[in-house]
């Protein structure tokens, strides 16, 4: 067991924690200031510039109290870099729109500069980024890998990894005499006082004990469930005085799909149009070749496990097709045709798939699609991996992190299956439009691999 002095100091950490707030804030002021002086004195080459002076002391008190509501002055912002430089960057941009609206209303058009207020705002975001840069690495270098003071309970439950948590075990602790024990409920309080976050690892019978415990202390607290862990619970939601838990959300929402969705528009619409010629003369081989269909049209699972047809210019000979696709292709297939093994090479096999992105059944980005009969070691995907139906919870896609990353080609044994699927779901849990544009960009140095055959 811990010594409880040792979190007798969590008071004067929250102390701390407050003038963190306020340096931050008074630094914020200070760059701003000095980021329209800056401004000025690059504009009119006036050091300070009266006028630039005075945009400042109108626009710094708008800046402090749209930052404070969004909370850049905040444990998170303390704890996560992205977050602090993210939310001063929107307090920005709704001062200087507010600014700018309440000049217009004021009549004082005339006397403002939009060049010297926009150099402000962008000098002002470099040095508040600075700063927050510089707090960021000195509050790890201080306190570690997070501020976020958190205390975990072991009571006889699993084992909890929080970075930066201290750790305590209950082993020889009389917890039975907590309720009616003065003494007993004095020494948890000081463990508990100032926490963050106490969260609890105990067996479930004793979740309501404790949960009473953190209530007492008014903490935030946590209790570890591992029955909830295996439902994969992502929230607790109360609704007409009934709990449910919620196991499952929509990967993206509508303003994200719509996003995506004209991304795939804007990618498709003129790939089809350049690529026309190409179409033209790879569907020519292949009828040459040996006269029989240009395209290979095979049921996938799409998005929400429900299946389409896919489209493929077709590479193997009529006779040798596979439809359910039980057989992976080998690197010397006798199916292949000539032009099938140049066009298989080259991926462009799969050019016909902007199709069916068109037609809004695939993406440009997202898990690839796979046959229904698909094997690896004579089990069927999803007989490998539980998870595996998961990775439809997104339109399948051209192409992939799975793909970017090198996992093409035949699933000869389990861990080929297992690495696309978790190259799969990280994509769909870490999806970014950034992260789409940045797999596009990638895709170009894969299309011709050594797996692709």
């Amino acid at each position: 067991m811990s010594n409880p002095t040792t979190t007798a100091v969590r008071p004067a950490m929250e102390r701390r924690r407050l003038q963190l707030y306020a340096g931050l804030l008074a630094c914020d002021l200070l760059a701003l200031m000095a980021a329209f002086v800056v401004a000025g004195g690059l504009y009119r080459n006036i050091w300070p510039l009266p006028f630039a002076v005075s945009m400042a002391y109108a626009f710094v008190p708008i800046y402090a109290i749209i930052a404070l509501y969004q909370r850049c002055y905040s444990l998170k912002a303390l704890d996560t870099l992205r977050f602090a430089v993210s939310r001063m960057g929107q307090a920005l941009i709704v001062s200087t729109v507010l600014c700018t609206v309440m000049i217009f209303y004021s009549k004082s058009a005339s006397d403002f500069s939009r060049v010297m207020l926009s150099l402000a705002i962008v000098f002002g975001f470099l040095f508040m980024a600075s700063v927050r840069v510089a707090m960021h690495r000195l509050l790890r270098w201080s306190y570690g890998p997070s501020v976020t003071s958190t205390l975990v309970v072991l009571d006889g439950g699993p084992a909890v990894d929080i970075a930066g948590a201290q750790s305590i075990d209950t082993t020889g602790f009389d917890l039975e005499a907590v309720a009616t024990d003065p003494a007993s409920l004095d020494r948890i309080g000081k463990l508990m006082r100032g926490r963050d976050r106490v969260v609890v690892s105990c067996p479930v019978e004793r979740r309501v004990y404790w949960a009473e415990i953190m209530r007492a202390a008014g903490v935030r607290g946590d209790v570890i469930s591992e029955a909830l862990q295996e439902l994969g619970a992502l929230a607790l939601k109360r609704e007409n005085g009934q709990s449910f838990l919620v196991v499952s959300t929509g990967p993206l929402s509508l303003y994200a799909r719509a996003t995506k969705r004209a991304m795939d528009l804007a990618f498709t619409i003129p790939a089809l149009i350049l690529l026309s010629p190409l179409f033209l003369v790879v569907a020519l081989l292949i009828k040459l070749e040996d006269g029989g269909p240009v395209f290979f049209v095979q049921p996938r699972m799409g998005r929400g496990n429900c299946i389409f047809d896919m489209y493929k210019f077709r590479s193997m000979r009529v006779d040798k097709l596979d439809s359910a696709g039980n057989t992976s292709t080998s690197r010397a297939d006798d199916r292949v045709t000539r032009i099938g093994k140049f066009i298989r090479m080259t991926s462009i096999d799969e050019l016909p798939q902007l199709l069916n992105v068109l037609k809004s059944e695939m993406s440009i980005v997202g898990p690839r699609p796979h046959a229904l009969g698909s094997q690896a070691e004579a089990k069927l995907f999803w007989e490998i991996d539980e998870k595996y139906w998961q990775r439809h919870s997104l339109k399948p896609g051209l192409t992939g992190l799975a793909q970017v990353r090198g996992h093409r080609g035949a699933t000869e044994i389990e861990d080929h299956l297992v690495h696309r699927l978790d190259a799969d779901l990280e994509y769909i849990r870490d999806w970014s439009i950034l992260s789409d544009l940045k797999i596009i960009m990638a895709t170009g140095r894969v299309l011709l691999h050594p797996n692709a055959y």
